[in-house]
């Protein structure tokens, strides 16, 4: 396929930059050489074609419209999705908000206000990326799994995830965590910390944490009792859990 056809099927949904093999995510490099080969390919030109004059960008991937037949609800107000993005039916997009190229945004999912999906970015059914969330995209290296947010997850307010960590289904991911590969994080309920590049597992909640930096690589900071950022698991899901983090299906 050349990359016109793979922008077309990334953003019907019959392509994806990444997929589940053996349990695990990885890229599609192929897909994601096609996306950089259209950036090749594009040049940059005003947009006012695209009812955007002003803004310029490559002329082979404007920003995406939709219709009512869509079922995409796209709230007014400055969010952007651009070409070669997948959004499905039953999305809500609030304003204002951005999805770029290679991301999949499955059925049911809420995008809220300044939030932004990079690219390549897969968001899974019936999850909530609440304000201000940041969800890093990743188009090089080419054979770097981008950020994954499975099914029914809630991603709280202010939270940013990169480096292609994955969020397990049903996770619940409190306002203000990082998660990145150099960020640790500690399962306080089975005592234990997660490996580099381990998926936030299924259903776990987290929030926010400090840990003391170390005495022997910053001797200086330990003595002045300074902290460093992780991430620490206090809980999985519970009926409590469940009835805070119902998701409303009038809204969609």
């Amino acid at each position: 396929m050349d990359w016109k056809e793979v922008i077309a099927k990334l953003e019907s949904g019959e392509l994806r930059s990444a997929e589940k093999k053996d349990g695990k995510w990885v890229a599609n490099v192929e897909v994601k050489k096609a996306i950089l080969e259209t950036f090749k390919n594009g040049n940059n030109v005003d947009q006012a074609d695209w009812n955007y004059p002003g803004f310029v960008d490559k002329h082979n991937i404007p920003a995406r419209s939709f219709t009512p037949e869509d079922g995409v609800r796209m709230v007014p107000g400055g969010s952007s999705v651009r070409t070669g993005a997948h959004v499905a039916s039953g999305v809500i997009i609030m304003p204002p908000a951005y999805i770029n190229i290679g991301a999949f945004v499955d059925s049911g999912t809420m995008v809220d206000s300044h939030a932004l999906v990079g690219s390549c970015a897969q968001i899974g059914k019936n999850v909530h990326l609440s304000a201000g969330v940041q969800i890093g995209g990743v188009l090089e290296p080419i054979g770097l799994a981008p950020v994954v947010i499975e099914d029914n997850a809630f991603i709280g307010a202010g939270a940013v995830i990169v480096e292609g960590v994955v969020v397990s289904e049903r996770a619940v991911i409190a306002p203000g965590v990082i998660l990145s590969k150099g960020v640790p994080v500690y399962d306080c309920v089975n005592g234990r910390q997660l490996e580099v590049g381990e998926a936030i597992p299924a259903g776990a909640v987290v929030v926010p944490g400090n840990r003391p930096v170390n005495a022997e690589k910053l001797p200086w900071a330990s003595e002045r009792n300074l902290t460093m950022n992780c991430a620490m698991i206090v809980k999985y899901r519970d009926e409590k859990s469940e009835a805070s983090l119902e998701l409303e299906s009038f809204l969609r």
